[in-house]
């Protein structure tokens, strides 16, 4: 069973919110949510309901699922923070074992190939 990262889930409203340069008390006004409700959620201190969700995206212009999963379309950088909140706590030699186990994994995927290339037409929308 999944669970639901509402710390990611958080980041990425705000990621999004700060990209349209739309403030924290502009977006409470579109969804007709509080300032303090939106901060909460942004820093997962409140869990947001699925009702909420939806007011958030629809004022944001991006779907539920982009909150809840990322922007699926293909970007060179779509993982990035979800890298960095995944690293964000390690040492230096934890992020340097990391990278070796990565770099590993890497080229023992493309060595023996596993590597599944996607349609890159797959998740784009209609």
């Amino acid at each position: 069973m999944t669970t639901v990262n509402f710390v990611l889930i958080g980041k990425r409203i705000k990621e999004i919110r700060c990209g349209q340069r739309i403030t924290q008390a502009m977006l409470a006004e579109m969804t007709e949510l509080s300032i303090s409700y939106i901060s909460h959620i942004e820093t997962a201190y409140k869990q947001a309901s699925l009702e909420s969700l939806i007011r958030i995206s629809d004022s944001l212009g991006v779907t539920v699922d982009e909150l809840l999963n990322g922007n699926q379309l293909y970007n060179p950088t779509e993982y990035q923070t979800d890298i960095d909140l995944l690293m964000a706590d390690c040492s230096k030699y934890e992020r340097r074992f990391i990278f070796e186990i990565i770099s590993a994994t890497k080229i023992s995927l493309r060595n023996i190939g596993c590597v599944i290339h996607e349609n890159p037409n797959r998740h784009k929308k209609n």
